[in-house]
């Protein structure tokens, strides 16, 4: 865990963005210190509106298993948001949202 999903604008490399969102993740301290359990992806919106203007825009969604504390999903945030922060961007809105994942629902299984 977690599952990190980033939409962003086309004109934001992804690889760039995957790699900040695992920093940020992995710099949180609340998975494993290889960073083998953090997943990333993003999809890359070429047909988008950010208010009337088309501004760059990343938005990340943090799914993890429920039952962590708000001050863990706070630390999180955070972190994935500082790394996000050291991007060179220029007027683009980065948005983070940590969702929690059903515990008893979820499932997974390595093949």
């Amino acid at each position: 865990m977690p599952h990190c999903i980033i939409e962003h604008s086309s004109s934001i490399k992804s690889d760039e963005l995957n790699n900040k969102v695992f920093l940020g993740a992995l710099n949180s301290g609340l998975f494993e210190a290889d960073g083998r359990d953090i997943k990333v992806r993003s999809i890359a919106h070429q047909n988008y509106q950010t208010g009337t203007t088309k501004a760059d825009f990343i938005h990340v969604t943090l799914r993890i298993l429920s039952g962590r504390s708000d001050e863990n999903k706070v630390t999180l945030s955070n972190t994935v948001m500082m790394q996000l922060e050291s991007l060179s961007l220029v007027d683009a809105s980065i948005t983070i949202e940590v969702v929690d994942m059903d515990r008893n629902s979820y499932s997974k299984v390595v093949v």
